[in-house]
């Protein structure tokens, strides 16, 4: 197994991490909710929709901030290696099991946990196992 170091950015990521805490901790303190991105986008999914404002603001800030990084030189490549069939399919089973869950791995891995709650902490476990066990499958056994 190689560690790709060319791609490894801890600052970078420690810098992204305190960030998306920190807008976390905005949310909750100054909105009272939980930056959980399934249960935003569900909500606006599901009726009475009475509380739609800030969640196309959040939804649109998430989606506007790598377009504005792009903006000023600093575009997002990501280098996904799966056709849209893939994709759709992957989406459809994230989106199935965050309904399960009770939220996804940003209400759960960020609040969730930070708030000490026990469900969160199991479900980010559980999150984390399924996708290691996803990795190894496609890597080692089935030659992706």
């Amino acid at each position: 197994m190689l560690m790709d170091l060319e791609n490894f950015t801890p600052g970078l990521s420690l810098a992204g991490g305190l960030i998306i805490g920190a807008a976390a901790a905005v949310l909750v303190l100054f909105n009272g909710r939980i930056a959980g991105i399934s249960g935003i986008l569900g909500g606006l999914l599901s009726l009475p929709r009475n509380d739609m404002a800030w969640r196309i603001t959040f939804l649109t800030g998430l989606v506007g901030a790598p377009i504005l990084a792009s903006a000023f030189g600093n575009p997002a490549t990501p280098d996904i290696q799966a056709g849209w069939g893939e994709i759709l399919i992957a989406g459809f089973v994230v989106g199935l099991g965050t309904r399960y869950a009770g939220g996804c791995t940003s209400g759960h891995g960020v609040c969730g946990i930070s708030r000490g709650a026990t469900r969160s902490l199991i479900a980010t476990a559980t999150f984390m196992a399924t996708g290691f066990a996803t990795v190894f499958v496609q890597r080692h056994l089935i030659g992706g």
